[in-house]
């Protein structure tokens, strides 16, 4: 068999790009700032001349990334934050318009409505749920579309192979934030997006110890403005966080198969709960967008929200304080189960969230620990939710 065929877990353990005079199973980590040519052709040719242009982990780790989600550019980035605003800025210009989807991750929301605004570009939420709210929202300068699937905390599935439909006629680029799919799970590229955007500090990193992201294309036109406005912005990625997203790369099938039957179980159970109204996660059938997830994606993990039956004051922080495995913790894709209160993280278009909950939303992420031990911590959390 050759190297580039296979099962993809086998495909990530053998992307060898670099061309060295020896193979090491790992690539080498070059902390440099300063590249030393022999002579002047050196100095100005096509090679990486400057240590920020990234060196053979970063080389290593595009190409690795390009076979999990079947692109043929990848430019790498310092945070997922980063590459989502390297996207979104390479498509748009002052006097364009952007659509995003009203379930971002709160951190892109900011860099739409804040940032964006101050670039002289137009951002406007839309309903992940209804293309037709999408095409209602459409403009002549409408140049790019932003989608996250499933939402961060709400967990709508957006219904890409129709958006992009509706935005190619237009000429309108499509960017979808992959983090929960994470290549192996979901491939945006190959459903219709022009762009697909990974924050590597979750669960390609999967150790919850370094920061990284990564921005994926098959258009070479596209590859060319974001190599462009990556360099203007002076984006990298420290070698050492390269090579850690690497490592992680490696046994990422794995990991994703321990946190997606975890992540199941513990949903399973609570949605059996006493407490709890409902659990947000696609890969249940009562949730609103299974019928998607279940087109489109080919598994899950163990990031999903639940909103609580309403509690009276003071019992969500019992809860909290009761529980010994579960940190309160931003972030997730690491090790170690999480869990976060989102309301007031929420910054919704009218009517489209606060409608809908009656009770407290919290996120969970299932990590890797046993999962008798996370639901007797649980139990634990809700036995002091229900105390007088």
């Amino acid at each position: 068999m050759k190297k580039d065929e296979g099962a993809p877990e086998t495909r990530l353990i053998h992307t060898r790009k670099a061309r060295l005079d020896r193979v090491t199973v790992n690539p080498p980590v070059e902390r440099a700032s300063t590249v030393v040519f022999r002579d002047e052709a050196g100095l100005y040719g096509p090679k990486p001349t400057y240590g920020r242009m990234g060196l053979t982990v970063h080389r290593e780790l595009e190409a690795a990334m390009g076979e999990l989600e079947g692109a043929a550019h990848t430019r790498l980035a310092g945070n997922g934050l980063q590459a989502c605003a390297l996207a979104i800025a390479t498509c748009v210009v002052s006097g364009d318009h952007l659509l995003f989807t009203d379930a971002a991750y709160g951190p892109t929301a900011r860099f739409c409505e804040k940032r964006l605004k101050a670039m002289g570009v137009t951002a406007e939420r839309f309903d992940p749920r209804s293309t037709a709210d999408l095409e209602s929202r459409l403009r002549p300068e409408t140049k790019a579309i932003f989608l996250e699937s499933p939402g961060s905390l709400t967990f709508e599935i957006a219904d890409l192979p129709a958006i992009a439909a509706l935005a190619k006629p237009h000429g309108i680029r499509v960017i979808m934030d992959n983090t929960w799919g994470v290549g192996l799970h979901y491939q945006p590229l190959a459903l219709g997006a022009d762009i697909s955007v990974q924050a590597l500090t979750k669960y390609v990193v999967g150790h919850a110890d370094a920061f990284a992201g990564a921005v994926m294309t098959n258009d070479s036109g596209l590859q060319v403005k974001l190599a462009a406005c990556s360099e203007d912005w002076g984006i990298t990625l420290a070698p050492d966080d390269a090579y850690l997203a690497l490592r992680g790369l490696r046994s990422l099938k794995t990991r994703l198969k321990a946190h997606e039957a975890a992540g199941l179980e513990i949903a399973h159970w609570l949605a059996a709960r006493p407490e709890v109204q409902s659990v947000l996660h696609p890969a249940l059938p009562v949730c609103a967008d299974h019928a998607l997830w279940k087109r489109d994606f080919t598994g899950s993990n163990g990031l999903f929200s639940i909103i609580l039956k309403p509690v009276p004051e003071g019992a969500l922080e019992r809860f909290f304080e009761a529980l010994t495995l579960f940190g309160l913790g931003f972030s997730w894709g690491g090790f170690e189960s999480l869990v976060i209160p989102c309301d007031q993280q929420l910054t919704r278009m009218n009517g489209h969230w606060s409608d809908m909950a009656r009770g407290p939303l919290l996120r969970f992420h299932i990590g890797l620990e046993a999962v008798n031990d996370l639901k007797s911590d649980l139990d634990a959390g809700f036995r002091a939710l229900s105390a007088d």
